[in-house]
């Protein structure tokens, strides 16, 4: 039998229980035994539906980590508590997987990622796109030379009215930004990664205020608190990375468009290209001819037999998780790739509010 993971939860509101306990309780060989949260009520709610019969709840996480059982730990909290939360968590010697971002600014991101080098422990955070099946079948082509040299990509987040109104998203000081931070994460991840590229050199960005304040709203989820509404609406960015390779990237909750599409990717390369317009789609010339292939990633068999349901991506990502602090393999997702994604996201931000480019060190 394989070696039996215990982990605990930190912060059992909306993204623990929308994706990382559901999953986790699917993998095999993997037990949830605590859980935290500052409302004692989520976490014995977390307990009674997610954990081991036992299973202990705590208000306070550093109670937790002082459990000699645990050897993984999920941080589920606003993105203002993930760098310290998860900076004692490996110092206590845990295994950390942090919700995505990695931390509201780089000083932050750096010192979780000092800490997970310093402690020998691993360190992922949650960017679940990485784990869809158009996802994989790009990275696959992208590492087997498909697309030769990428130079020039989108990152693209874009909702036209879907602010969301619960927790604390709207809230500048917890979470440090709003789609750019929340969403435009996971295109920027996508993008990178694909590119294999994170070696950025400056960028330039816009953020905008434009619709905050609007009371005639059309929201998905509901009606915002204009007055509560202190993050931005959307926000862009033009990444120059030190080859050359440019990278444009657009997020937004709320924006007058028709363009919606969120956390997907376009490649441009010297061989072949690819977006995610309308499925995931390659373009290229092959005999002198242009070309698209549309891969087909519908699961199916022969009638009334659907098949063999295939795995979501959360579920991937929390079961090749689990697998790497078991058999001690590399996590797919590296910290230091996360924590070029959180620069390269403060960097825009900053180039905003001075309207000049941000430079990297």
């Amino acid at each position: 039998m394989a070696r039996l993971i215990k982990v605990g939860i930190i912060g059992c509101g909306g993204i623990a229980n929308g994706k990382h306990m559901p999953s986790l309780k699917r993998v095999k060989d993997c037990e949830m035994v605590a859980f935290c949260d500052i409302i004692p009520e989520r976490a014995e709610k977390a307990a009674q539906e997610f954990g081991v019969p036992g299973a202990k709840t705590y208000t306070d996480y550093k109670d937790l980590l002082a459990d000699p059982e645990i050897e993984v730990v999920h941080v589920c909290t606003p993105n203002r508590a993930h760098s310290f939360i998860t900076v004692d968590a490996l110092e206590a010697g845990k295994h950390v997987m942090c919700e995505k971002p990695m931390a509201i600014n780089s000083e932050e991101a750096k010192k979780m990622l000092d800490a997970a080098a310093r402690t020998g422990k691993k360190l992922s955070i949650g960017y679940q796109s990485r784990f869809r099946a158009d996802s994989q079948y790009l990275k696959q082509e992208a590492e087997a030379g498909t697309f030769g040299e990428i130079y020039y990509a989108k990152a693209t987040a874009l909702r036209r009215r879907a602010v969301p109104t619960w927790g604390v998203f709207l809230n500048e000081y917890e979470q440090g930004g709003g789609p750019l931070i929340d969403i435009g994460t996971h295109a920027l991840d996508l993008t990178l990664w694909m590119m294999d590229n994170y070696k950025p050199k400056y960028c330039v960005g816009s953020v905008y205020h434009k619709l905050n304040k609007d009371t005639d709203q059309g929201n998905s989820f509901g009606q915002w608190n204009p007055d509560e509404y202190t993050v931005e609406d959307s926000a862009f960015g033009f990444i120059v990375m030190e080859n050359g390779a440019t990278i444009v990237l657009e997020s937004s909750w709320a924006l007058n468009t028709l363009d919606v599409r969120e956390a997907v990717t376009t490649i441009c390369g010297t061989k072949a290209g690819a977006d995610m317009n309308d499925g995931l789609r390659i373009n290229g010339v092959k005999n002198n001819r242009q070309y698209v292939t549309k891969p087909d990633f519908k699961a199916g068999g022969v009638a009334f037999n659907p098949g063999e349901k295939a795995e979501s991506a959360a579920d991937m990502e929390e079961r090749l998780w689990i697998e790497a602090v078991r058999d001690d393999k590399i996590p797919v997702t590296l910290p230091e790739q996360a924590y070029c994604v959180t620069r390269i996201l403060e960097g825009i931000y900053e180039s905003s509010k001075s309207g000049k480019p941000y430079y990297f060190d």
